[in-house]
C-alpha cells in the first residue's frame, strides 16, 4: 500500500525558466537511468524476494526513487512553467513563440509542443519510457550488482546535468538527488557482501579449468600494460595463439549426430544447394551494369554508321 505527502523529499526551487534545460532533465524522469526506472527495478525486485531484509531495503529504496521521480519530474514542470503559458495563451507573435521554443535548444519542442510543458514519460531525445531498461534477471547477487552499476551511471548523468546549469536552486536539487543515489550504492554493496558467497552468481561453480585463465586475444600495442586483472598468482595468461583454440583438448571442430532418416534429408538438401564451382554465370547485376560499361551490339551497329540514337549528343533512347 502506497500513500502520498503532498511535500517533496527536497525543496525546489527555481530561479529562472529553461525549456531547453526541462528538456535535458527528462533523462532523469523517463531515461534509462531514470527515476522511474530505478523505482521499477527495485519494486518488482523487491516483490520476488524471499529475504526480509533484503525485501525491506529494496522496497524503501524503490519508494524513495518515486519521490526522485517527483522531485525531477517538478523541476522539469517549473522550468517550462513560463513558456507553457506564453504557448498556451499566444501572448506573443508567433516569430516571437517560435524563437523562445526553437532558440532554447536541446529539442525543446518536445516538452512545448507536443506535452504543453509537462513532464512526459521520455528521454531528453523524446524516445517513450520502456520496461526494457529494467534488466532484473531474479538472482540476488547478480541484480545487486547490477543495481550498484544502475546507481553509479545515475550519478554520472545527474553530474552532468549539474555542469549544465548556473540556477543554484536547481544545482542544490539535483545535487541532493545525485547524493542519494552515493548512499543506495552502499547499500546495494552491503547487502550484496551480506551474502556469502556471492561470487560467482548463482549456485553452479564454473569449470576449473577456465576461471581463472586470462586468453590475451588482442595483440600488439597495449599488450604490455599488465595489471590485477590479467598478472599475478591468480591468473593463467594465455597468448599462444594455437593455444586459444580448442581448449578442451578437442579438434576444434562441431559436430552433431543425426539418425538415418535426418542424415538422408540433409543429404538430399546439401546436393540440392551444392555450388558449381565451375564457369563463370551471368548475373542479373552484371546485365543491369552493361547499360554504363559496356556496349551492346546495337550501340556497336549505330556507332558504326556515324550516327542514330547513341550519336555525340543525342539522347539515349530507353532501353527494354
Amino acid at each position: 500500500m502506497f500513500s502520498h505527502n503532498k511535500r517533496l523529499q527536497y525543496t525546489v526551487r527555481v530561479t529562472e525558466t529553461n525549456p531547453g534545460l526541462a528538456n535535458l532533465m527528462l533523462e532523469q524522469f523517463g531515461g534509462p537511468q531514470g527515476e522511474l526506472a530505478a523505482a521499477c527495478r527495485y519494486f518488482t525486485q523487491a516483490l520476488g524476494e524471499d529475504d526480509p531484509g533484503r525485501k525491506d531495503m529494496l522496497m524503501d529504496i524503490a519508494t524513495e526513487e518515486l519521490s526522485h521521480l517527483e522531485v525531477i519530474g517538478t523541476i522539469v514542470a517549473m522550468l517550462n512553467k513560463g513558456a507553457k503559458g506564453r504557448l498556451a495563451e499566444g501572448v506573443e507573435t508567433e516569430a516571437e513563440l517560435y524563437r523562445a521554443i526553437s532558440g532554447a535548444g536541446n529539442d525543446s519542442h518536445v516538452t512545448q509542443v507536443l506535452y504543453g510543458g509537462g513532464p512526459p514519460l521520455v528521454n531528453s531525445a523524446g524516445v517513450p519510457w520502456t520496461a526494457a531498461y529494467i534488466d532484473t534477471i531474479g538472482e540476488p547477487t547478480a541484480d545487486l550488482r547490477s543495481n550498484i552499476a544502475a546507481e553509479a551511471r545515475a550519478k554520472i548523468v545527474y553530474e552532468r546535468l549539474i555542469n549544465l546549469t548556473d540556477d543554484p536552486g536547481v544545482k542544490e536539487a539535483l545535487g541532493f538527488l545525485m547524493t542519494r543515489e552515493i548512499a543506495h550504492q552502499k547499500s546495494f554493496e552491503k547487502a550484496l557482501y551480506s551474502i556469502a558467497p556471492n561470487f560467482p552468481p548463482g549456485k553452479t561453480p564454473g569449470d576449473p579449468r577456465f576461471t581463472s585463465v586470462y586468453f590475451n586475444m588482442s595483440q600488439g600495442e597495449g599488450d604490455a600494460v599488465r595489471g590485477p586483472w590479467n598478472s599475478g598468482n591468480r591468473w593463467e595468461v594465455v597468448s599462444e595463439r594455437d593455444a586459444q583454440s580448442a581448449v578442451d583438448g578437442g579438434d576444434g571442430s562441431a559436430t552433431t549426430q543425426l539418425d538415418e532418416a535426418e542424415a538422408a534429408v540433409v543429404a538430399q538438401m546439401a546436393g540440392r544447394t551444392a555450388s558449381v564451382p565451375a564457369g563463370d554465370p551471368m548475373t542479373g547485376a552484371e546485365l543491369g551494369m552493361a547499360e554504363d560499361d559496356a556496349l551492346t551490339e546495337v550501340d556497336r551497329a549505330l556507332q558504326s554508321e556515324g550516327g542514330g540514337a547513341d550519336a555525340p549528343g543525342a539522347p539515349r533512347a530507353p532501353r527494354t
